[in-house]
């Protein structure tokens, strides 16, 4: 069975975002590469047709940092419906304003490392876990 993890066909896709990170991504990145938390994160990694901005898979999390365009009506139903499919891949995610980045790091990092640290994390959503 083919594999669903960083498909061929979006490694164009992948490189790219990889190589031009919102200056967001490059500042939550610096922080949680080379295992700095614990775990090993990648970047831009794909799950099925989604492309995900960081990944564990030691512990099935991915982190998302979020633009402002998500809070319009189609990108909240996209999110939904893109949660619901890493869901049933058991992908818990947790979610960050840009704002909650450039702010509020120190935040960022604790709900991160609390995500990390849970024994069980079941879905994990703009930096709350939800029970």
């Amino acid at each position: 069975m083919p594999s669903i993890y960083n498909k061929p066909i979006f490694r164009d896709r992948r490189r790219d975002l990889r190589t031009k990170p919102t200056r967001h991504e490059e500042l939550l990145w610096y922080r949680v590469r080379n295992n700095q938390l614990g775990y090993r994160f990648f970047r831009q990694y794909g799950a099925g047709p989604y492309i995900l901005d960081f990944y564990c898979p030691k512990l099935r999390l991915a982190i998302e940092v979020d633009g402002d365009q998500h809070g319009e009506p189609e990108a909240i139903l996209y999110d939904k419906e893109r949660e619901l499919y890493l869901r049933g891949l058991d992908i818990k995610v947790i979610r960050f304003g840009n704002v909650e980045v450039m702010n509020g790091m120190d935040h960022v990092l604790e709900r991160i490392l609390k995500a990390l640290n849970s024994p069980d994390p079941s879905y994990i959503k703009r930096g709350e876990m939800l029970e």
